[in-house]
């Protein structure tokens, strides 16, 4: 789900580059030369940040992975501010996407470490962060309490940018109901005369728009249009152009003059298009659709509408899908076609049970996942119990042994018995260790013995990677169950020693699916690169294999192989046959590059490019369509670069 688009809540993103910046453009290409050449480690972690910061709004994914790379290097050296600043990063990236839990998760994480190195402006800047969330969870008293926090931090330290920023965000929560819009327009009149005080062209540009917007709400039209085009002045020509023009075409929607919101709504689309911010192309499509249906002109509005959910549709943008699934019932509804009014009003049913839900849905699914750990853990609590029956056989031993020590032959045929059953438990326990280790990550497995239990964990940069046979059904149906059996195992054995010369974790084996994943349970910045290896050398092993079976004229698998890389949530599941697995988008994802790849090709995400293109030699596929997932960027790995 997208996070609410409004102008109201502002989320404090620093667009600070650090002195070492001095020179260099801003732009993504100049920092990825950057990171190229030699710099101390602290430069890197702020060089990462800053271009995460650059992939916020296009290409959240790829944000939350590069920023997830300078938290683990910044863990790594101790290095606070700039490991606060990734786990804010990481947060403003979730947001983006709708994640609105992870996004919480990671601030309070940013918070944190703000506090322990007493950077105020941090925590000012977390508080008011977590307070947008909590705004767009739809709980506005929580939002407000942030908020307040925010403000009286912020005005201890004198920081008046953040005065504004929290005033400005205040005054949005109190916009959220009608009853206290009077509230909403004293707020955001502090904050634009701060702003004007300052001379800070974006709080401007957001105060002003922030109060057209209110007073439109208002039904004060003449007064909306002066703060709108005070708006549209200062952001003239930036990417926040567009939403200030597409408010003022809705009032002249309102004002019923449709031939200047037509003009205005096509302005912001135009500029849109050209920026290439989609949400904006969105917002002035589905504008153009209620200034044309007003005008009496169904034709273009439903046009419009449809072309806006061309936009929407892959984003998942719920709110504007709402607005144009509501626009298309009402115009075909108009000109009597009651056959797509329906259509379209039951896909309006649909995304508002889907708004309604969604978070809902999260918090329910958190609290099963946090029971059904629970009663995992207690469950692998038994586990230890090889030890409490261990230790009463050697205490029994002990007894029976210091019974008979008046006669020799005796304690010697129990110190044989004794001396037996240590070597037979010994066998047993390495056994036991042996079997534990199979199943389970040597470091989880530690973990369990010396405690009972395995917690969940979080991890920011993971990379997994699926494989399927592609021809699985029609080889299985040449061979018996032994020889498919067999041919399975080498496949997979050989797959087993290629991970395990980089260090991958096997996570699990679904038929003819093989998953892994690289980057835990020992958190490392190399997984990409490791398991991008580790795909090149499996396909290459089963393209080896494929010759030799051809030319015994058997049967023979060919393989289609999907790598993503992001953040994942690992544990111990089960309660008789227990595993280990992963969570996340991650996951999902990284299923669609194998189910969207070629045979014999190793298939990467948009996200796990970013990490290796300076490694390996890649084409791009372009965006490609993935089940449940709209249009993602996929690239081919064509081999490793010299």
């Amino acid at each position: 789900m997208m996070p609410k688009i409004c102008r109201y809540i502002v989320l404090n993103l620093s667009f600070l580059f650090c002195f070492y910046l001095k020179g260099y453009s801003s732009d993504i290409d100049s920092l990825k030369r950057l990171l190229n050449t030699s710099m101390a480690d602290s430069v890197r972690v702020d060089v990462l940040n800053s271009l995460s910061i650059l992939y916020f709004n296009d290409k959240p994914d790829t944000s939350i992975v590069i920023a997830a790379s300078a938290s683990v290097m910044a863990e790594k050296i101790n290095f606070k501010p700039g490991l606060a600043l990734a786990y804010k990063n990481i947060g403003r990236g979730h947001y983006m996407k709708g994640e609105y839990v992870d996004a919480i998760k990671k601030w309070q994480m940013a918070l944190d470490v703000y506090k322990q190195i007493n950077d105020k402006k941090g925590v000012a800047n977390m508080l008011s962060n977590m307070g947008a969330v909590y705004f767009n969870k739809g709980d506005d008293a929580k939002s407000l309490e942030l908020h307040l926090q925010s403000l009286k931090i912020a005005e201890e330290i004198s920081d008046t940018q953040r005065i504004v920023t929290s005033l400005t965000n205040i005054g949005g929560v109190y916009s959220n109901k009608a009853i206290t819009n009077s509230k909403a327009v004293d707020y955001f009149l502090r904050s634009y005369q701060l702003s004007h005080v300052i001379k800070d062209d974006y709080l401007i540009g957001v105060s002003s728009g922030n109060l057209g917007e209110i007073y439109y709400k208002m039904d004060q039209d003449s007064l909306a249009l002066v703060y709108l085009y005070e708006s549209a002045k200062t952001f003239e020509g930036t990417e926040d152009m567009p939403y200030a023009d597409n408010y003022i075409g809705r009032v002249y929607t309102h004002q019923k003059d449709y031939e200047k919101a037509i003009q205005k709504h096509t302005q912001a689309y135009e500029l849109s298009k050209k920026l290439d911010t989609k949400l904006d192309i969105i917002q002035s499509l589905i504008g153009l659709a209620q200034a044309y249906y007003a005008k009496g002109d169904n034709k273009l509005a439903i046009e419009s509408y449809k072309r806006s959910l061309g936009y929407a549709l892959p984003l998942n943008a719920t709110t504007e899908m709402k607005d144009a699934y509501a626009g298309l019932t009402a115009a075909y509804k108009k000109q009597s076609d009651f056959t797509s009014a329906f259509r379209y009003q039951e896909l309006l049913l649909a995304v508002k049970d889907t708004m309604y839900n969604i978070d809902t849905d999260k918090k329910l699914g958190s609290l099963e996942f946090a029971f059904n750990l629970e009663k995992k853990e207690s469950q692998i609590q038994l586990l230890n119990k090889d030890k409490e029956i261990q230790s009463k056989v050697l205490q029994r031993q002990k007894l029976v042994r210091n019974g008979f020590i008046g006669g020799f032959s005796v304690v010697l045929l129990f110190a044989t018995v004794f001396f037996m059953q240590r070597n037979r438990i010994s066998k047993e326990k390495k056994r036991s260790e042996e079997l534990l280790l199979n199943i389970l990550p040597e470091e989880t497995a530690e973990e369990l013995k010396a405690t009972g239990t395995a917690k969940a964990k979080s991890f920011d940069l993971v990379s997994v990677l699926f494989t399927d046979f592609k021809n699985f059904t029609q080889a299985s149906e040449k061979l018996t169950p032994e020889e498919l059996v067999a041919e399975i195992n080498y496949c997979y054995s050989e797959f087993d020693r290629i991970i395990t010369k980089y260090g991958i974790e096997k996570i699990k084996t679904i038929g003819d699916s093989y998953m892994c994943a690289s980057g835990l349970p020992v958190t490392n910045t190399t997984n990409p690169e490791d398991i991008v290896n580790a795909g090149l050398e499996m396909v290459d092993f089963i393209h080896r294999n494929k010759i030799d079976r051809e030319a015994k004229g058997q049967p023979y698998f060919e393989l289609r192989l999907g790598i993503n890389s992001g953040p994942v949530v690992a544990g111990i599941v089960g309660i008789k046959k227990f595993a280990y697995d992963i969570w996340g988008d991650t996951v999902n994802t990284a299923s669609r590059m194998e189910s969207s790849g070629a045979v014999g090709r190793v298939n990467i995400s948009g996200a796990t490019y970013e990490l290796v293109k300076e490694k390996f030699i890649c084409s791009y596929r372009g965006k490609i369509e993935a089940k449940n997932k709209g249009t993602i960027d996929m690239y081919f790995v064509d081999g490793v670069k010299s």
